[in-house]
């Protein structure tokens, strides 16, 4: 669709990748109008339909997964729904799908353009090595791997409470640097656009790009936080 976002980053040709948004689908306030997560409580109808359209305008066969803000990495399969947060994929045709409203999607390749995959990554998630456990499933020299950060809660949005901060802070010291005193006591204002670089980099992934969105104030896209009733988008990833 026009609206949809495209990653701008140096994956190979052969690595398609992009992101929906709100616009262009059926479903009715307050999922208004592209909604593709079936656990929002919108009509199944619905969701049904704009997955259907999805598919057309994709030309590949998404992989959708039952996200738990865990980080198990599923292999890449559209006839069944994996309980994971992050999947991967070496055939062609297939795309690694992850739905978020706030959340961090982050999508992988290689530079050869073999394999990709998609993230999850909630600050659970993050913090618990969603990103880690994704790279060792991909099994590529970490000079290989290209990353895209995807339409997330910007670091202006983001507050959070102290157990989030520590619980970064404990596996990565140099974490205090994304995190900054709110105007609430107590409570921090997280980038975790940083907080993902922060840990790739520690597994020697440097080439990562994206970032700088906030979809709580970005319209485009669903926020979480600016209304908890809201639907998904996709950020998905496939081999042409």
């Amino acid at each position: 669709m026009r609206d949809w976002l495209i990653p701008d980053w140096p994956a190979p040709a052969k690595v398609r990748a992009c992101v929906t948004t709100r616009a262009g689908g059926v479903s009715q306030a307050p999922f208004d109008s592209f909604n593709l997560g079936d656990h929002v409580e919108d009509q199944a109808a619905a969701v049904g339909e704009n997955r259907r359209r999805l598919t057309v305008q994709l030309g590949c066969r998404p992989a959708w997964l039952r996200q738990v803000h865990g980080v198990q990495v599923a292999h890449a399969d559209p006839a069944q729904v994996a309980a994971a947060d992050a999947s991967w994929t070496a055939t062609p045709g297939i795309a690694c799908t992850v739905l978020t409203a706030d959340c961090l999607p982050v999508l992988f390749c290689d530079r050869a353009g073999t394999r990709v995959a998609a993230a999850h990554a909630g600050w659970r998630g993050l913090a618990g090595g969603v990103l880690e456990t994704t790279l060792e499933a991909l099994a590529l020299p970490a000079d290989e791997v290209l990353v895209w950060l995807g339409p997330a809660i910007g670091p202006a949005a983001f507050e959070v409470g102290a157990e989030v901060r520590d619980a970064f802070v404990a596996s990565h010291p140099q974490a205090t640097a994304a995190f900054r005193p709110s105007a609430n006591p107590g409570r921090h204002m997280a980038d975790i656009y940083q907080l993902a670089r922060i840990r790739l980099a520690a597994r020697g992934v440097t080439a990562v790009y994206g970032g700088g969105f906030c979809t709580v104030h970005d319209p485009r896209f669903y926020s979480y936080r600016r209304a908890a009733r809201t639907g998904r988008f996709a950020s998905l990833i496939w081999l042409d």
